[in-house]
């Protein structure tokens, strides 16, 4: 695996830290509340933070170089693609804990900043983890070897719960309903945490969960330190927009699981075998598209027939005319 140590301006990491948290500013100032929950909303805001995150390929590639902006764009779309299966687990986490729709905007925005936080943190460990001892890599493409088989074995989709809302349930003094957008509540002298912090809790949890997933994926595409955390952050800024725009469709999507194992397991393959061959950034993100198309487009054609067929079962089609009497 190549060195990630290169000549990247450290005022660069600033003017990037800056753009970061003037857009998480922007999602949570301009979207507060019931604003922006629309379907029409969120398609704009989906293509806008996509948008944002292909164009900063250009600035990689100004700053680093062609190569680099390659593999941007390969880590950014390994990202975009794994965080489909965040939005499974936090659909599951608000059933779970009751949260209506109204409430879950604020649990979402403040999960985003964490994610944010623990993924810089797992960034720097794991890039000087793989510099110091190159074994590490073999580490890493087990992890994500076991988190496919993982994905294979546990169809999210059914899942009936949130075991880690649940554990947190019972282990916290939760009150018995919600206040507002409040975290804490104190009730007859006692401070006491709503149901609410319980799916922040569970929904930072969650992400933990899968940075130890996502992170090596993505160093198995670069271990250039600025492109793996830029991938990351600028895939988990639109999950907001992407969570109101799916969030009646993300279930239904039954084969995206098998599409999402197949990246994981390219991504340990390509770790693994780093040392002796290097596959090109372009091949890298042909390869996660085929992946993640040809998993995403039979759902939905699955999904239209199971429509048809339901309107079919509920709509007075055509009658079948009786045999004439002989």
């Amino acid at each position: 695996m190549e060195s990630s140590t290169e000549q990247f301006p450290i005022w660069a990491w600033f003017v990037f830290g800056a753009g970061l948290l003037g857009c998480v500013a922007i999602d949570l100032i301009l979207h507060r509340g019931s604003r922006g929950r629309s379907r029409a909303a969120a398609i704009t805001w989906t293509a806008i933070w996509v948008g944002l995150g292909v164009a900063f390929s250009f600035v990689v590639w100004a700053v680093l170089g062609g190569h680099r902006a390659g593999e941007y764009l390969a880590a950014y779309l390994v990202e975009k693609s794994l965080s489909l299966d965040n939005l499974f687990v936090f659909l599951v986490i608000f059933r779970t804990l009751g949260i209506p729709h109204d409430r879950q905007r604020s649990v979402l925005s403040w999960g985003i900043i964490g994610a944010l936080v623990f993924r810089l943190a797992f960034v720097l460990v794991g890039v000087a983890a793989i510099e110091r001892y190159h074994w590490v890599v073999y580490v890493f493409a087990a992890v994500l070897v076991w988190a496919a088989a993982r994905m294979l074995r546990e169809d999210v989709t059914e899942s009936k719960g949130s075991a880690a809302a649940r554990w947190l349930r019972r282990r916290l003094p939760v009150a018995g309903e919600l206040h507002g957008n409040a975290f804490f509540v104190r009730f007859n002298g006692r401070l006491l945490v709503t149901p609410l912090f319980v799916a922040l809790c569970a929904v930072e949890l969650t992400d933990i969960v899968f940075a130890v997933d996502s992170v090596p994926a993505a160093l198995a595409i670069s271990p250039s330190r600025f492109v793996v955390y830029s991938s990351n952050a600028l895939a988990i800024l639109g999950l907001r927009s992407l969570y109101v725009l799916l969030e009646h469709l993300i279930a239904e999507l039954k084969y995206l699981r098998y599409g999402l194992a197949a990246v994981l397991v390219f991504a340990a393959a390509k770790l693994a075998t780093s040392r002796w061959m290097e596959i090109s950034p372009v091949i890298s993100v042909g390869i996660i598209a085929l992946c993640i198309g040809a998993s995403i487009w039979p759902s939905i054609r699955a999904l239209r027939r199971l429509r048809r067929a339901s309107e079919g079962l509920d709509g007075a089609g055509p009658s079948t005319p009786l045999p004439a009497p002989r």
